[in-house]
């Protein structure tokens, strides 16, 4: 969205748009809490107390909402409930409030403050704010007005922001690299190791698991409640389809399709595209300075006669290395940015139809380039969308039209439970599933978390508050209920004894992976042993200490990982078998390669030391936040959150 807004700020509404962006972001959630607020209701509430001060639940919220957009703007499609889930973005919004309010808390410790000048400066400098590249009051009140913020309530947020800036300014002063920090850095990135190792997997050994009965019956007799048949219910239900409602739709006013292209302009944006055709003098990447020189002049010389009249389409045919569309005048078709190599991108949108670039270098060789036509970025009119606009609203209409009608099923037979009622009065057939598990899919609907933790609290003759879903909204009762109980071991033999293959050859994996140590360890190679096991061994490639606990083709272990660079040519084993994702693994040093710190060029040795000293500034305002965090009075009022953040501050 923001790529989207930056490339169409000709227009007014997209400016307006922009400021709009900048302030959700910029502002974050203090614009809630400026003196002349007027907000009411629960926004008013408090979320948090940081040392006595209030984080409003309304700002709770607006951090939460500008954290989502992000991420969803970062993610894209990829962005579902389990990713939400995994990002915890409701605690990261809440530490991001605490962690602020806390820094305000130290400026004024610090005695710091912001000067008039520094905040007209700061607040001059943001685009949405400018009409041809300076700063408009005019529009610096336009944009907050269609924000429906008063100048009084943004500046008092920026000044805020600017504040915390600075007190991270001031908390970083004197931060810098020793010599021993930055050596270790570089040995840290640059040594490298190499492993030999040999897994042994449960699939290895498994034919040599021999299954009798007596042995299943004890292991079923002493794991059976991990066979335990879960408790299962079914359901009877309706499903109120959107779709059964569009004909309900009355017309749009027209504030009702501005507000919803408004709130949609992404959907209607004209991407900015070149229609461009090339030629291209192809060069290897490891071409010697001569040909360089060579391909770059033959270059030269055909932009001189193209800009002299030669016809562009036939020079292509004639010298051009792309044989993809040399034949076809170097046409390459039209493009958006994002779609060629950065530095052919960064020259051709400079250029208007009928305007020959310079001679482009890329990874690719040398290009000359032909613009044919140029669609400039911007948006849709409503007019030219107006019925995409009105079949948006009717999809968002009769999905809330389907959601009351499903309502007032709710609320007028909750008392009794008839969904026969509810059916007839609204012409709908009751649809029944089979029996499903807490965690499984329900025939007809699928999986639905909230519809199955709501199915197993439902009590008989009750009916289920209406659940939303990509599918229409769901009105449920209880149809049936089976208990969780105890199987006879005829009844689940096959998984059981599935379970008892995996166990024995858990444990012969196991067992052979230490055998294989012992012979490793006395002969010193890994190589040998493994060969007189019969056993393969593998390579793990170069790798570094930059890599975490991460070792390529093996996996993630810190202990691993850590061993590793202990090993030497003397003792090249490790000293123990590990266990990474129920595998077991042996390995040893193949061959080390310690860095040359004398070799680092003089550039390069800047950009790491620039680099750890960014690093390491962060690390100092991480950990005065952790400091501050212990020593505070942090009270979160959030139900969901409450616990995570008791006992004297967030320990994350």
């Amino acid at each position: 969205m923001l790529q989207f807004v930056r490339s169409k700020q000709k227009s007014v509404l997209i400016k307006i748009a922009f400021g709009i962006i900048i302030l959700s972001f910029v502002i974050g959630y203090t614009m809630l809490t400026a003196p002349s607020d007027q907000r009411g209701g629960q926004g008013r509430e408090v979320a948090a107390r940081v040392n006595g001060e209030e984080i409003t639940y309304d700002a709770f919220q607006n951090n939460y909402s500008n954290l989502y957009n992000l991420y969803q703007n970062i993610y894209q499609g990829q962005f579902d409930a389990r990713l939400e889930e995994q990002l915890n973005l409701p605690r990261q919004a809440m530490v991001q409030l605490i962690d602020e309010t806390l820094l305000i808390q130290q400026a004024q410790q610090l005695n710091l403050e912001i000067t008039k000048k520094e905040l007209i400066d700061s607040i001059a400098q943001y685009d949405a704010f400018q009409l041809e590249g300076k700063f408009s009051r005019d529009r610096y009140l336009e944009v907050l007005n269609y924000q429906r913020l008063s100048p009084e309530q943004f500046e008092a947020t920026q000044q805020r922001r600017l504040l915390t800036e600075k007190v991270r300014a001031e908390l970083q002063q004197g931060v810098n690299i020793s010599d021993t920090e930055f050596a270790a850095a570089f040995h840290k990135e640059n040594d490298k190791i190499n492993l030999n190792y040999v897994w042994l997997t449960p699939a290895l050994v498994e034919s040599k698991v021999q299954v009798t009965a007596a042995g299943l019956k004890q292991f079923f007799d002493q794991n059976i409640e991990t066979f335990r048949v879960p408790e299962k219910v079914s359901l009877r239900y309706l499903q109120f389809d959107p779709a059964r409602y569009e004909n309900e739709i009355g017309t749009f006013t027209d504030e009702e399709l501005q507000r919803y292209y408004r709130r949609n302009l992404d959907q209607y944006e004209i991407q900015e595209q070149i229609k461009a055709a090339h030629i291209l003098l192809r060069m290897q990447k490891d071409a010697d300075a001569e040909t360089v020189q060579s391909r770059r002049e033959l270059a030269n010389t055909l932009l001189k006669q193209l800009q002299d009249g030669a016809d562009f389409a036939q020079w292509a045919k004639t010298y051009s290395d792309d044989k993809s569309n040399a034949a076809q005048g170097g046409d390459l078709g039209t493009f958006s940015r994002g779609t060629m190599v950065r530095e052919f991108e960064d020259v051709v949108f400079t250029l208007r139809p009928g305007q020959l670039s310079p001679v482009i270098q890329t990874p690719f060789g040398f290009h000359i380039v032909k613009v044919e036509e140029y669609i400039e970025p911007g948006v849709k009119p409503l007019v030219d969308v107006v019925d995409e606009v009105k079949a948006g609203l009717i999809l968002e209409k009769s999905r809330q039209l389907a959601y009351e009608k499903a309502m007032d099923a709710y609320n007028i037979n909750r008392k009794t439970g008839n969904l026969e009622t509810a059916a007839a009065a609204n012409d709908l057939g009751i649809k029944e599933t089979g029996f499903f598990t807490t965690d499984g899919a329900i025939d007809g609907i699928g999986k639905v978390a909230e519809i199955n933790q709501a199915a197993f609290t439902l009590k008989e003759s009750e009916l289920a508050r209406p659940v939303q879903t990509t599918q229409g909204i769901f009105l449920f009762t209880l149809k049936g209920r089976q208990a969780s109980h105890l199987p006879e071991l005829s009844k689940v033999k096959p998984t059981v004894e599935q379970a008892y293959r995996s166990e024995q050859a858990q444990s012969l994996a196991e067992e052979l992976a230490e055998k294989l140590l012992k012979l490793a360890t006395d002969k010193k190679s890994l190589i040998t042993a493994a060969q007189s096991l019969k056993l393969t061994v593998e390579e793990s490639g170069d790798f570094s200490r930059s890599f975490g606990f991460f070792i390529p083709r093996i996996g993630t272990s810190q202990e691993l990982s850590e061993e590793a660079f202990t090993l030497t040519k003397d003792a090249p084993v490790t000293t123990k078998v590990y266990t990474i994702s129920n595998k077991f693994l042996v390995a040893s040093l193949k061959n080390a390669e310690i860095a040359d710190f004398a070799l680092l060029e003089i550039a390069d040795r800047e950009q790491l030391r620039n680099r750890l000293l960014v690093e390491k500034k962060e690390q100092v305002i991480t950990e005065k936040l952790e400091q501050l965090r212990q020593q505070a009075k942090i009270e979160v009022m959030v139900p969901e959150l409450s616990n995570s953040f008791a006992a004297g501050g967030d320990k994350s």
